[in-house]
């Protein structure tokens, strides 16, 4: 399993500035590639390298560098044909499509340039680095960070990372290839989780994730942003600047804690986790305008994924099931109704009368459709016939 981990890079003024100076030039080298390979109707890697590589030495750039300037240019035409193939972009003909393939992928000056092992050595007992620059190699550059993320950098880490630079800050992205433990083809039962926005994350063992105060806090962010906006000024801009990735953060560090949670419980108790198959609910779902905002900005993929990789590293089974009528079907009768729902907090069965937490009812029926997905799913272990 493929993890990537984050060190903050601490340079010196003049390793800064070579570091700053080495990302705009090879993206201002890469938005060149992008117009070459924009002018030729993208043409293949080798292909384009061909087009390309000559030049990109002659202005300085590295061997290894060169490579991975067009490679990077080319994967980012890859990602951008697959968005569209996948509809990402629009219809045919929309305004957003259009503006996407009407001209060359442009790249950020600050925009992350991959450097393999040619580039980049790690010297983890002295925590510095040792990387290409413009300006010459730079050795001993310190980085800083946890011991744990230490500890998978010097055990997993494999193939390339990547240096980008946020904020004035200089960061480096390692990808580490951690191996999967075995998961546990028996488990004692599944967990349930139910999804939602007034609660994040309830699961059928009880374990209810309040999602008040992430509401509050996006609810307090889409002020400060709608206020900024309204000013226009060149100052609000650079605070909306500032703050751009700082409710994303805050999510982000929200649903870690919560599939953490989830995973932990699941593979102490030795049950496996029901998830539901929530792909292209927006495009399902039809809402008030006042309630669009708050289910867009709802990061329940993001939860999902941390759960599934977790999971994995943790060796616990998961399994996705059906979300259809989970939230009106009865947990002991099996009744479904719409009527049951009395509203976002009650359930109560207009069959059997029982009565429940709405969202307790739905977990405890992910967790049961969760053990049907999983025996239906298993290999027959009856003996072949002689």
């Amino acid at each position: 399993m493929k993890l990537v981990t984050q060190v903050k890079l601490m340079p010196e003024a003049d390793q800064a500035a070579a570091l700053r100076f080495t990302l705009r030039t090879v993206n201002e080298a890469a938005c060149w590639v992008s117009s070459v390979a924009f002018e030729h109707g993208v043409p293949r890697e080798y292909e384009l390298r061909k087009h390309t590589y000559a030049e990109l030495r002659a202005s300085g750039l590295g061997a290894q560098a060169a490579q991975h300037v067009i490679k990077k240019t080319r994967d980012a035409y890859a990602t951008l044909k697959a968005n569209i193939r996948a509809g990402n972009l629009g219809k045919p003909g929309s305004k957003r499509r259009v503006k996407a393939e009407s001209k060359p992928i442009l790249f950020r000056p600050q925009a992350a340039q991959p450097f393999d092992d040619r580039c980049l050595s790690w010297q983890y007992d002295a925590q510095t680095v040792s990387i290409w620059t413009t300006a010459g190699r730079l050795k001993n550059v310190r980085f800083a960070c946890s011991p744990d993320a230490l500890k998978v950098l010097r055990e997993h880490r494999k193939g390339e990372s990547d240096l980008i630079e946020r904020n004035g800050v200089f960061y480096l992205i390692a990808v580490c290839d951690i191996p999967e433990p075995s998961v546990n083809e028996n488990p004692s039962g599944f967990i349930g989780v139910d999804f939602g926005i007034a609660n994040i994350a309830t699961t059928s063992t009880g374990y209810r994730a309040a999602g008040r105060g992430l509401n509050r806090h996006r609810k307090r962010q889409l002020d400060l942003r709608r206020k900024l906006q309204a000013k226009g000024t060149q100052s609000a801009k650079r605070r909306l600047k500032h703050r751009s990735r700082k409710e994303r953060r805050h999510a982000a560090n929200v649903n870690h804690i919560i599939a953490k949670t989830i995973v932990t419980t699941a593979e102490r108790t030795g049950h496996g986790l029901a998830l539901e198959e929530l792909t292209g609910i927006r495009d399902r779902v039809r809402l008030r305008k006042g309630q669009r905002a708050q289910l867009h900005s709802w990061s329940f993929h993001q939860l999902g994924a941390f759960l599934e990789y977790k999971a994995r590293r943790a060796g616990v089974p998961l399994v996705y099931v059906d979300p259809a009528y989970t939230s009106r079907q009865c947990s002991e009768c099996g009744h479904i109704d719409r009527k049951n729902r009395v509203d976002q907090a009650t359930f109560a069965c207009r069959a059997c009368g029982y009565l429940a937490n709405a969202d307790d009812n739905a977990s405890y029926n992910i967790a049961a459709r969760g053990e049907n997905v999983w025996t239906a799913g298993r290999e027959s272990r009856v003996p072949a016939t002689p």
